[in-house]
């Protein structure tokens, strides 16, 4: 590992138990806190987060000012038991509605800066099981606390199976790889792929989203190249529990993990590229023929940075 890794680990590392809440409170000033969960077909976990963010740090404590779930086109009760449980509740495609949707999570992320207001923004995954109101007050602790600070990713231990460790196996097997060879000083991020981190606005407006699953390694790509490393921080959650996907689901997600991490290679000049790489990803499953081949679109679109779009300051809401 690089030393300027190691430097900052040391530094910019820290866990949720260091940020306590009055401290927060009386750093937090005339500052204005967004928290936003992404939310498609989630009606077994969403309402139990809203209710506890509103309830811990909205009710108990005025820390939080806005809390939004963005729904992705979901077919359950997510909106509906997001709204019972104290959300404002925004359809994905309602914002801006003139750009012809996009499909992913990223799309979600992206549209999320134009319904909402805070000038810090926190995002928490809503299939969590087992939260804790301690993700948002962790990852809001550096960006409130040191001013250079733009950008917090979470890190935590991912049981799987009842077993301590061995969640992010896309982590593991592609990102981690990944970072380690182009992006070095990315090293020191336990989980670069995780769902909850938090940023300034001022900083999440002016770089692209990639609107699939590559987002959380474009960001923090795009972030480094931005800000700096020193300008990022990680804080230790403790443990994180969540339903896990298929090996066929996490095919796809490492494959637009790839298209991202490309895409910012020949952005970047990092590589001389003599030829694109195929959006077209083949998976096979046995049938009563044997073998079946699957072949799907793994294609990740990408928006520009929220600046850039004549419609976006009509768009947010004023607070």
């Amino acid at each position: 590992m690089l030393p300027e890794v190691e430097a900052w680990l040391r530094g910019r590392t820290s866990s949720s138990a260091d940020w306590a809440l009055p401290e927060l409170l009386a750093a937090k000033g005339r500052t204005t806190i967004s928290v936003v969960l992404p939310a498609r077909d989630e009606e077994e976990t969403v309402g139990e987060i809203v209710a506890a963010i509103r309830r811990d740090l909205m009710e108990a404590a005025p820390l939080v000012d806005e809390l939004v779930v963005i729904d992705s086109r979901s077919v359950d009760d997510t909106a509906a038991r997001a709204a019972r449980a104290g959300a404002t509740v925004i359809a994905q495609d309602e914002v801006l509605p003139d750009l012809k949707p996009l499909d992913g999570k990223g799309e979600a992320l992206w549209k999320s800066l134009a319904a909402t207001s805070g000038d810090l923004l926190v995002f928490v995954d809503a299939d969590l099981r087992e939260f804790r109101t301690s993700f948002v007050t962790g990852l809001l602790g550096p960006l409130l606390a040191d001013p250079s600070v733009v950008y917090v990713k979470g890190c935590y231990d991912r049981p799987l199976r009842n077993v301590q460790s061995g969640g992010g196996r896309v982590t593991e097997l592609v990102a981690r790889p990944l970072l380690n060879l182009h992006w070095p000083r990315l090293a020191g991020f336990v989980q670069p792929l995780a769902g909850e981190y938090a940023g300034r606005r001022s900083v999440l407006e002016s770089v692209p989203f990639v609107t699939g699953y590559g987002v959380e390694l474009a960001l923090l790509i795009d972030l480094l190249e931005l800000a700096g490393l020193d300008a990022l921080a990680q804080v230790d959650l403790g443990r994180r529990v969540h339903s896990h996907q298929s090996t066929e689901a996490l095919g796809g997600m490492a494959a637009q993990i790839l298209q991202t991490s490309w895409s910012r290679l020949e952005r970047q000049n990092m590589m001389v590229s003599l030829h694109r790489p195929s959006p077209r990803l083949a998976q096979f499953r046995r049938g009563a023929d044997g073998h079946q081949v699957s072949v799907r679109d793994v294609a990740v679109a990408e928006r520009p940075p929220m600046v850039t779009i004549p419609a976006y300051g009509a768009d947010r809401p004023a607070r």
